[in-house]
């Protein structure tokens, strides 16, 4: 039992890098986060999310809501202490070591940015986690929730929700309001800056309204379209978004600020 612990110990360490080693917290300031865990179980309660929060300092969770997306038929305090041995036990092995590698590369690409700008930042990814003989593909969005003296991460949000993709991977860079955002290659293992999608303003009201549940042919009329009109809107839509449903459509637009 000893030897199995320690080694999932050791791959539990492969998840923390030293590009992000996190020194100067002090208990004072941990005592100071109750609001905030407060806070986001109230955001948990008003989404289908996971919510939880990553200690880069303790290498572990901080706070897991009880959502059930994220817990593989755990508890939520089960999850919690568990931390990443979740990953481990739950995501398919040969998805552990992309984790790992978005892990490295996303901080190295968090740190060249001005620490004064970096609380704006967040990282999305896809991978697959099992839940008994279930597998299916999330997607986690990662910030910064609490910076050390330093300007490093030392507590991160990270919002589950379900993926819109097919595979994993999709591993982007964001910060609020620049109109270009990093996409990383697993192949070159290089990130490739892209250019931020955006709608027009009769995509988005396609968009909006066939989220409130109209048909195609009731929007044509509440905007005083062809039918044909209002479809070619909508192809269009879906096409610059990389999407097949108005669902998918309705999450990449929230997700990327487009609405």
């Amino acid at each position: 039992m000893t030897i199995n612990l320690k080694t999932d110990m050791a791959k539990v360490e492969e998840f923390f890098t030293l590009t992000n080693s996190v020194e100067g917290i002090d208990d004072e300031r941990y005592r100071h986060l109750d609001p905030m865990i407060r806070a986001i179980d109230a955001m948990a309660n008003a989404t289908y999310q996971s919510i939880y929060v990553i200690d880069y300092l303790k290498q572990g969770f901080l706070h897991v809501a009880s959502n059930p997306l994220f817990l593989c038929g755990h508890t939520a305090e089960e999850v919690k202490q568990m931390g990443y041995r979740l990953y481990i036990d739950h995501v398919p092995a040969e998805e552990q070591p992309m984790l790992i590698e978005i892990n490295e590369v996303g901080f190295k690409r968090f740190n060249e940015e001005p620490i004064d700008e970096r609380s704006r930042c967040f990282m999305s990814y896809d991978f697959h986690i099992r839940n008994g003989e279930d597998c299916y593909l999330v997607n986690h969005k990662i910030t910064p929730f609490a910076l050390a003296p330093d300007g490093r991460a030392w507590l991160a949000m990270c919002v589950v929700s379900l993926s819109h993709h097919d595979t994993p991977g999709h591993i982007e860079f964001r910060q609020k309001g620049q109109p270009v955002y990093w996409e990383y290659d697993l192949d070159s293992h290089r990130w490739q800056e892209r250019k931020n999608i955006t709608l027009r303003p009769q995509e988005k009201q396609v968009l909006i309204l066939s989220a409130q549940g109209y048909t195609v042919p009731q929007i044509a009329d509440r905007m005083c379209r062809a039918l044909d009109t209002v479809k070619t809107y909508k192809r269009a839509m879906f096409e610059r978004l990389g999407v097949r449903s108005i669902t998918e459509a309705l999450t990449v637009a929230i997700n990327q600020g487009l609405l």
